[in-house]
């Protein structure tokens, strides 16, 4: 059976399609789990191999990319928070088992919808579509003072259309939680379109400058994650009472509700758990056996507090461990055709947060011990 409980078996799916299928060009079974899936969620991927069919052929592949890339974005946000984007937060449907509705939950829909429509407007421009490239529908237009559009934009219009097709699919339900994903959704794609930087050329006698064509591009994604990031730390909370959309009244006042909020803001409608611990029934491990970080070259301020965050302030104790790491080195190149290479090994420090009073690490000497041991007699 096709499970399509959550956002990464959507993927699933999708791979199946595209892999076992496409090569054929001959349509899914009709009994095929997938088809019905897609088909009973408005996306018609399995329906028959007219041109709109093999045209989501293409994009299907491309939002699978998009979705990983945020899913992996997530990971790299929330490396050295208390909540680490953990694989189960992954499923996007309110259908799955997991119905989260706080800030972890918006950002999680907020940087998947990201991630599928910087894809899609990455790979338009590059012209791995055959019904979209750059955009200049603005071109020749003038842009400001002493500058017109012009070059190749990045198609964050076909981008956008075509997410939204996909991701918000995913969403049939019409109480508040359908409200607040789709609208984290919403959020993702104006995070993408507002992170767009101009780009400009000069044009003018001997590099006069006297003018300037200017396009849009894409910035790189950790971009977009970052403002996403630094609207997870504003979200806004919205007070609905609980099992709002059971009818046409409530559906209403919950479309008012979240049509007052500015879509560029993500919000949420619980507050989030005490990721300190352990919660089976949630699927929270707790930070108990987490590494953070103390000290090192280039890490930002957030990364050097990360002990304090994820071990002090959740009652636990940071443990020094030593590890010994093996890396090639002073690699040489021999003709012909080699590459040899040396075995370096060298010593790293680790942190990790234990509970306090249990045993130390086994990496640590006897004369530590010993000297561990004195101290205790002493008192």
């Amino acid at each position: 059976m096709c499970d399509m409980s959550g956002f990464v078996h959507v993927q699933y799916c999708i791979h199946i399609y595209v892999n076992t299928h496409k090569a054929r060009f001959r349509p899914l079974p009709q009994m095929n789990p997938c088809c019905r899936g897609f088909h009973s969620r408005g996306v018609v991927l399995c329906v028959s191999l007219s041109a709109p069919l093999q045209a989501y052929l293409i994009y299907s592949s491309s939002v699978a990319a998009g979705a990983q890339s945020g899913i992996e974005e997530c990971k790299h946000q929330f490396a050295w928070d208390r909540w680490n984007c953990p694989e189960r937060a992954l499923q996007l449907s309110t259908h799955s088992g997991l119905r989260s509705a706080n800030r972890e939950a918006a950002f999680v829909h907020a940087i998947s919808s990201a991630g599928v429509m910087y894809t899609l407007t990455r790979n338009c421009s590059l012209g791995d579509f055959d019904n979209c490239g750059c955009d200049d529908s603005r071109n020749g237009q003038r842009g400001g003072h002493g500058w017109l559009w012009g070059g190749c934009s990045d198609n964050v219009v076909l981008g956008e259309a075509i997410s939204k097709q996909f991701v918000d699919a995913l969403e049939t339900g019409q109480d508040a939680r359908a409200a607040m994903n789709l609208h984290n959704n919403e959020a993702g794609r104006k995070a993408v379109k507002g992170t767009m930087q101009r780009t400009c050329k000069c044009h003018g006698v001997s590099g006069s400058c006297t003018t300037q064509t200017c396009w849009l591009q894409l910035p790189e994604f950790r971009e977009v994650g970052n403002y996403l990031k630094e609207k997870y730390h504003r979200a806004l909370k919205v007070d609905l009472l609980r099992g709002a959309g059971n009818s046409a009244a409530s559906r209403g006042a919950i479309a008012e509700t979240f049509s007052s909020i500015s879509r560029k803001e993500l919000v949420h409608l619980e507050d989030s758990p005490d990721y300190c611990l352990e919660n089976r029934t949630l699927g929270l491990p707790g930070t108990e056996g987490r590494e953070c970080l103390k000290k090192g070259k280039n890490l930002s301020r957030w990364e050097k507090r990360s002990c304090k965050r994820l071990c002090g302030e959740c009652g636990l104790a940071v443990e020094e461990r030593k590890a010994e790491m093996v890396s090639s080195c002073n690699c040489k190149f021999h003709w012909c055709c080699a590459v040899r290479c040396e075995q370096c090994r060298k010593t790293v420090t680790k942190y990790f947060c234990v509970k306090r009073g249990a045993p130390r690490g086994r990496n640590e000497s006897a004369g530590g011990r010993k000297k561990s041991l004195r101290l205790r007699k002493k008192h």
